[in-house]
C-alpha cells in the first residue's frame, strides 16, 4: 500500500501566469459635439410651433418642446427658459427671413406701396406656421398678461418692418408709428389666419389700413424721413 502510494505522481500545480498590472479599463466613447445655440434655438422654435398646431398652446409644457426638439430642458435654460421666450425667438427669425428678401425693385415706389409689400413678405414667412399660430393667438387672447410680455417684440418687429420699407422708425414720431402699424397688423393678422390661398382679403384689408394710416400721419406730421430700402 505504501509502496503503491510512493509510486503515484501527484499532479503539479499549474504556475500562476505573472501579473502584468491592472487591467486597463474600456475607452469611453467620444462625447457627442454639444449644439450651437442657434442650432438649438432653431430646433426649440420649430418644436414648439409644431406642438402648438396639434394642441392648444396652453397645454404645451417646456418638456413637451424640449422632447420634440430632441433636446434636454438644460438646453433651453440659458436663452430659452419660458414659452414667451421662445415666442420671441420665432419673432426674430420672422424678423431675419423678412429682411432678407430682395427690396431692390422697391426703390421707386411710394412708402405706402413699400410698406404694403414688405408686411405682405412677413405674412409669406408665417405662412408655414400659421396652425401653429392660429393656437397661440387664441391662447394670447386669453391671457393678457402673456400677451402683454408679447409687446416688445412687436414693437422691434414693426420697426424693423418700417425700415425695410425705407421709413424711418426712430425718435417719437418712428414710436408712434411702430405702434400705429403693430395695432394694424394685429388686426389684418387676424384676417390672414383664415383667409384663402390668394390671401384677397388679406390684401385689401392691408391696404385699407395703411391708406387710413397714411392720411393720420399726414395729419399729424408724422410723414418724416423715408429712404430707399435696401
Amino acid at each position: 500500500m505504501a509502496h503503491d502510494m510512493a509510486d503515484t505522481e501527484i499532479p503539479a500545480t499549474p504556475a500562476k501566469a505573472p501579473r502584468t498590472g491592472r487591467a486597463k479599463p474600456a475607452p469611453k466613447p467620444e462625447p457627442k459635439a454639444a449644439p450651437d445655440r442657434f442650432m438649438i434655438e432653431e430646433r426649440v422654435v420649430d418644436a414648439a410651433l409644431a406642438l402648438a398646431a396639434e394642441r392648444p398652446w396652453e397645454e404645451v409644457a417646456l418638456a413637451d418642446i424640449a422632447g420634440r426638439a430632441e433636446l434636454g430642458l438644460s438646453d433651453l435654460y440659458p436663452r430659452l427658459g419660458s414659452r414667451g421666450l421662445i415666442l420671441e425667438a420665432f419673432a426674430r427669425r420672422v424678423d431675419a427671413r423678412m429682411l432678407a428678401v430682395d427690396t431692390a425693385d422697391l426703390a421707386g415706389e411710394r412708402p405706402r406701396d413699400r410698406l404694403f409689400d414688405a408686411l405682405m413678405a412677413r405674412f409669406d414667412v408665417l405662412l408655414p406656421y400659421r396652425d401653429g399660430l392660429r393656437s397661440i393667438l387664441a391662447t394670447l387672447s386669453r391671457d393678457p398678461l402673456a400677451a402683454f410680455g408679447q409687446l416688445r417684440a412687436l414693437d422691434r418687429s414693426m420697426a424693423w418692418t418700417l425700415e425695410a420699407a425705407g421709413i424711418a422708425a426712430s425718435g417719437w414720431r418712428g414710436r408712434l408709428k411702430v405702434r400705429a402699424l403693430g395695432s394694424a397688423y394685429l388686426s389684418v393678422l387676424r384676417i390672414w389666419l383664415d383667409d384663402g390661398p390668394d390671401q384677397a382679403r388679406t390684401m385689401a384689408e392691408l391696404d385699407r389700413l395703411l391708406v387710413r394710416l397714411e392720411g393720420m400721419a399726414g395729419r399729424f406730421g408724422l410723414v418724416g424721413r423715408s429712404h430707399n430700402p435696401g
